[in-house]
């Protein structure tokens, strides 16, 4: 689901103990600590609409970056077949 979000360009709230950090940015994606902290980062973007559709779409860019299916095919295809990749994978660090 979140990737369905992300890659339709919709600001995507994610508890920060997923790890998504590891991939995207505060301009990318929408971290929060606790439920007072997305209560709170929901409140600012539903008042910061520029910001929240930026936002947005920073993910959505970054999200076709990484996961493309020519990367993520790639992956599949040197794994199965343990032939040396052609990409670097940002989840396979």
């Amino acid at each position: 689901r979140i990737a369905t979000l992300v890659a339709n360009g919709i600001p995507t709230l994610i508890d920060e103990k997923v790890k998504y950090s590891d991939f995207f940015s505060n301009n990318e994606m929408i971290f929060y600590k606790d439920i007072y902290d997305l209560i709170d980062k929901v409140n600012f973007y539903k008042k910061n609409e520029t910001k929240r559709i930026q936002l947005g779409l920073k993910g959505k860019n970054k999200y076709f970056k990484i996961f493309s299916n020519i990367i993520v095919a790639d992956y599949i295809a040197c794994k199965t077949l343990g032939i040396k990749p052609s990409y670097n994978y940002v989840w396979d660090q």
